[in-house]
C-alpha cells in the first residue's frame, strides 16, 4: 500500500509565502516524476510544477519565478515553495507521484498516486 501525505497549506495574505510538503510512504520500489497540481472552485485541475527523478523541473507559466519545486529522494518527499502568493493561487493543492510499488510478485509497472489535497487560501 502506498500513501502520499501532504502538509503545509493554510491561509496567507497576498504577497506571502507557504511551503507545501508531500511524503510518499509504503511499499515503494522507485519514484519517477513527482509534481503538484491544483484545483480552484469551478475549475479543472491543472498542473503547477513537476520534477523528474533527475530533478529536471517544469512550471506553469502562471507560477514561474514565484514557485519552486524540489525533492528529497532519501525521504521520498517533494516540496513546493510558494512566494509572492496571489489571490488567484487559491485552490486545493494535490501532490502526485509516478512510482513503481512493490507487490509479492515483485515491482509493479509505474502508476500515478495522489495525495488527499491541502487547501491554500490567499486573502487579506
Amino acid at each position: 500500500q502506498v500513501q502520499l501525505v501532504e502538509s503545509g497549506g493554510g491561509l496567507v495574505q497576498p504577497g506571502g509565502s507557504l511551503r507545501l510538503s508531500c511524503a510518499a510512504s509504503g511499499s515503494i520500489f522507485r519514484i519517477n516524476a513527482m509534481g503538484w497540481y491544483r484545483q480552484a472552485p469551478g475549475k479543472q485541475r491543472e498542473v503547477v510544477a513537476t520534477i523528474t527523478s533527475g530533478e529536471s523541473t517544469n512550471y506553469a507559466d502562471s507560477v514561474k519565478g514565484r514557485f519552486t519545486i524540489s525533492r528529497d529522494n532519501a525521504k521520498n518527499t517533494v516540496y513546493l515553495q510558494m512566494n509572492s502568493l496571489k489571490p488567484e493561487d487559491t485552490a486545493v493543492y494535490y501532490c502526485n507521484a509516478n512510482l513503481r510499488a512493490i507487490a509479492i510478485i515483485g515491482p509493479l509497472p509505474p502508476s500515478d498516486y495522489w495525495g488527499q489535497g491541502t487547501q491554500v487560501t490567499v486573502s487579506s
